[in-house]
């Protein structure tokens, strides 16, 4: 069976069997409900209704993770999820990481710990996953305050890539020019959340000042056609996430999502989870969702599915993408 006829099976089993790609996962949301209640016999459920605003998403959090996991051990074991659902998933590309302001809160300043934590709980728990390590920026952080965390993580060349995230009208994106350049000096894959909430015109900006490779959601996009023209002829990559799009209320939902459009006017965009435990959102059930809701064909998932397997880095390519290459089918 090919990831083709798993779709169209509407079988998630079958689904979870073929390589994915994780690129947009926020670890402290996104892990396996099932590995922490086992772990700790917590619960936590995921909204059911699309919510009005980020303050909504922000209450959720508060109320299911709060002071739950707010000390070292609780933070690894969030980092633990992460792993398990993902190896549930068949994910074997999870780019992940935590935020700057962590390293002092959880790993007392160590980047030697925070960096064991993650390959640790991958190396026990998915040992065949490629781990990408990101640094995560909170865009309303003051710039002196992040550039002084960073410091600890320059020089790294365990991180993959850097990410900025967060209200997106919190200040100016061009107050991070600094930050990016020295993340471009440390050969970073260059990210940031921009268009979920902001504008096509917003992306360019953010693309041209940052110099990003990869934009988290860019779904604004689709207002502008310049824009996704732009974003095609440039390579930049859109790592979407459709069904924390439709619970925040960002498209009305699934079947008329964007990425359809993105993708055919020749936008590299891939599929991936954000927040699963907010949003019960595994890639394979994205994957089964855009399906089963007419929004891509399973033929065109399938392609996504096979680019969000590329590195951005060197020139080498993941072994089971030089099978696909080759004509063999990916299992």
């Amino acid at each position: 069976m090919s990831f083709v006829e798993a779709l169209k099976s509407g079988n998630t089993d079958n689904i979870k069997k073929y390589p994915k790609a994780d690129l947009h996962n926020h670890f402290v949301l996104g892990g396996s409900r099932e590995y922490i209640l086992g772990k700790t016999g917590y619960e936590i459920k995921p909204v059911s209704e699309p919510l009005k605003s980020m303050s909504e998403m922000d209450a959720w959090s508060a109320r299911y993770i709060g002071d739950h996991f707010n000390s070292t051990e609780g933070r690894k074991l969030l980092i633990e999820a992460t792993f398990a659902q993902a190896e549930a998933d068949g994910v074997t590309v999870l780019e992940v990481g935590e935020d700057v302001w962590g390293l002092g809160q959880f790993f007392h300043n160590d980047i030697g710990e925070l960096i064991d934590a993650f390959e640790e709980a991958k190396e026990r728990i998915a040992p065949e996953i490629e781990l990408r390590l990101q640094i995560g920026l909170s865009r309303h952080c003051r710039i002196g305050y992040l550039e002084d965390c960073l410091k600890h993580f320059w020089g790294r060349r365990e991180f993959y890539s850097i990410d900025l995230y967060g209200d997106e009208l919190a200040q100016p994106i061009e107050n991070f020019i600094p930050i990016y350049e020295k993340a471009a000096e440390n050969g970073l894959v260059l990210k940031a959340h921009v268009g979920e909430w902001g504008t096509a015109q917003d992306i360019v900006t953010a693309a041209e000042v940052l110099h990003l490779d990869e934009v988290q959601h860019g779904i604004a996009a689709v207002q502008d056609e310049s824009v996704m023209d732009y974003l095609a002829e440039k390579g930049i990559r859109l790592n979407i996430t459709p069904s924390s799009n439709v619970l925040l209320g960002r498209v009305p939902d699934i079947a008329h999502h964007p990425i359809a459009q993105l993708y055919r006017r020749g936008v590299d965009v891939t599929i991936n989870s954000d927040d699963i435990l907010i949003f019960d959102s595994d890639v394979s059930k994205e994957y089964l969702r855009l399906y089963q809701s007419g929004c891509l064909t399973a033929e065109e998932l399938d392609a996504i599915r096979c680019c969000g397997l590329r590195s951005r880095k060197g020139s080498g390519e993941p072994a089971v993408l030089s099978r696909l290459r080759r004509g063999t089918d990916i299992k």
